[in-house]
């Protein structure tokens, strides 16, 4: 089964379900709340259509289409998106690990040259963040595909653009296997209004972050506050130095250090907190 989340793509959505039928048996159209005819389009072509009556975000999308997978017992999913990057062809490609029992995920991992340098450069910062510059190239395709044991396992909570990375981590989590196969992707007639990479980046950005500050927050909320804590003494130290040396306090760096010390005080206590509380809500689940 292949599921497009899509959001006004009226133009290309046709195209997209049309080749991706070549490949799978069933084809999911979940309209974001689009002002145009895809519902239209998807419908009278045989896709099966979930509309959204306002905008909610791909990851509201993304996340009918897992629930849509998983209450239809489907063997393999497939995400592409609606507006024409992703090659339906290239579906083939990505269901062969999963029928070869060789991955749970499949990535179609990008080119970067066909890629542009902006998409490139904050990919590549992105890749890092998700996959410690590790095994997975490209964190941000959403072209990919899901056996039913990790739509089964994995789901997602983001309402952006972050939905993608959020959904692998929690794949690497799970222990999931994860299998990049290399794709080229169009870009020439994309709407750069509806695909911003700076909106993109920070969304992803900002989601990675709770993600890691939630599933680890000791780690997160500890390492600021080990960062703040060098800081406020070295600040401290100069604030020492300056009043041993000339009989007054330096009043910038004695706040500094100040600020600091508490900034490093009420991040250490969060994170002790947090871990508590998740520790709880995970003994709890599991009784």
């Amino acid at each position: 089964m292949a599921a497009i989340p899509a959001l006004n793509e009226e133009k290309s959505i046709a195209k997209v379900i049309v080749h991706s039928l070549n490949w799978v048996d069933r084809v999911l159209v979940v309209d974001d709340g689009s002002a145009d005819d895809t519902s239209l389009i998807a419908a009278r072509l045989g896709a099966v259509v979930i509309r959204h009556e306002r905008n909610l975000g791909k990851g509201a999308a993304l996340r009918n289409c897992l629930d849509w997978a998983r209450d239809s017992r489907v063997d393999v999913l497939v995400t592409l998106d609606a507006d024409g990057q992703h090659n339906p062809d290239d579906i083939p490609r990505l269901l062969t690990p999963i029928i070869d029992g060789e991955a749970d995920v499949v990535i179609a991992s990008r080119v970067r040259d066909g890629v542009p340098a902006l998409r490139r450069i904050g990919g590549k910062v992105l890749d890092r963040m998700i996959a410690g510059g590790g095994d997975v190239v490209d964190s941000q395709s959403g072209f990919r595909a899901y056996s039913r044991k990790a739509f089964e396992q994995v789901n997602a909570s983001e309402l952006g653009m972050g939905v993608d990375s959020e959904i692998l981590l929690r794949a690497k989590e799970a222990g999931l296997r994860i299998v990049e196969v290399p794709v080229t992707m169009e870009y020439k007639n994309l709407q750069t209004s509806t695909h911003n990479p700076i909106y993109h980046w920070l969304d992803v950005t900002f989601s990675v972050v709770k993600f890691i500050s939630i599933r680890h927050p000791l780690l997160f909320y500890g390492g600021f506050a080990a960062i703040m804590f060098v800081t406020a003494l070295v600040f401290g130290f100069e604030t020492l130095d300056y009043y041993t040396r000339f009989g007054r306090v330096v009043t910038n760096l004695a706040l500094v250090s100040i600020a600091t010390g508490i900034l490093a005080f009420l991040s250490f206590f969060t994170g002790v907190i947090l871990f508590t509380l998740i520790t709880v809500m995970r003994d709890e689940r599991f009784r």
